[in-house]
């Protein structure tokens, strides 16, 4: 829980470039897809690319802590809540523009609809992520996407700024996407926009695509309760020896524990769910006892796709912060 509050002239300055209300005491379950955490002084979701930057450059010299999330897919935020300004990327930034193979579209549209609209068009490359539930801007981050396949290779510019609103440009190259991961990642760069390439294919086939791997999606991952999606990251050297993270969770007999409201799925094994009211402390005891005890058995560590966002603003691999609260923990 946060213990103080935000100036009013801050809150005021932050409502008008911001173009919307800002929320004091906000409720973070609201701004992450696990439904966890404590509150934030102040949360704000700016209407344009230009107000987004805006915030940004007049926080710079304040003494908060500040975020930038999207649609909360892939974060955790603490039971302690955090101690400055959540600023969410959301639908007000989701412009797409097409210009023949080539689509240039903002950081806030939602992934899905994003493809669906590359669909329409008869523009392939980007169907695998027809089941991500994020933003783009997250995605491109991360070089998001399935089936071992990113967004990064069809991208061919990214532009945005950094935490302090100082604007920037890289193209392909310099992005230097790898498996969920890019040099935007590294810099705790945030993406506003971006200019992507893609290819024409029948649409009819493309469609089907999209259908076969939702009714697969449906299939193997749990839809209806709150979850970040894959907690785990897949190693190719671990995956040769013992599988993707679900199967060596499974393998390790710790599919469907619980602590807490916090559960390992029964449905796939690298998925946490949240059955009503679960603690991020609860997810966090289990990606520790999962992390662990897969590295007992198996010989290799596991590390987590998801962020862990702490009070002050350390965003962080959900792993280390669950070993932190491990070795924190009075013996009973």
């Amino acid at each position: 829980m946060t213990t103080r509050s935000v100036s009013r002239d801050i809150v005021d300055t932050l409502a008008r470039l911001s173009g919307a209300p800002a929320v004091e005491d906000a409720d973070l379950r609201g701004y992450s897809r696990w439904r966890a955490g404590g509150t934030a002084r102040v949360a704000i979701e700016p209407v344009s690319a230009e107000a987004t930057q805006a915030c940004l450059s007049y926080l710079a010299d304040k003494p908060l802590p500040k975020v930038i999330v999207g649609d909360g897919s892939n974060i955790l935020f603490d039971d302690a809540g955090f101690d400055g300004v959540v600023i969410r990327i959301g639908a007000a930034q989701s412009a797409v523009q097409f210009d023949g193979e080539k689509v240039r579209a903002q950081a806030g549209i939602w992934v899905p609809q994003f493809v669906h609209r590359l669909c329409q068009r008869g523009l392939g490359g980007l169907e695998h992520a027809i089941g991500i539930p994020g933003t783009l801007g997250g995605l491109v981050v991360m070089n998001g996407g399935s089936r071992r396949l990113g967004v990064g290779r069809n991208l061919l510019q990214a532009r945005g700024c950094d935490i302090n609103g100082v604007p920037f440009e890289r193209d392909h190259a310099a992005c230097q996407f790898r498996y969920r991961g890019s040099t935007l990642q590294d810099d705790g760069l945030i993406i506003l926009e971006a200019d992507f390439a893609f290819t024409p294919v029948d649409r009819q086939a493309l469609r089907r695509d999209m259908i076969s791997i939702m009714v697969e999606r449906r299939r193997k991952f749990p839809k209806n309760l709150p979850n970040c999606g894959s907690v785990f990251l897949s190693d190719p050297k671990m995956y040769d020896v013992v599988g993707p993270p679900g199967a060596a969770i499974e393998r390790v007999g710790l599919k469907g524990l619980k602590l807490g409201d916090a559960q390992i799925s029964p449905l796939h094994a690298n998925f946490i769910v949240n059955l009503g009211a679960a603690k991020a402390g609860d997810i966090l005891g289990l990606i520790h006892h999962i992390r662990t005890t897969v590295h007992q058995q198996t010989g290799f560590w596991m590390d987590a796709e998801v962020r862990h966002i702490a009070p002050d603003g350390r965003i962080r691999p959900a792993h280390e912060a669950a070993a932190e609260q491990a070795s924190n923990a009075v013996p009973a």
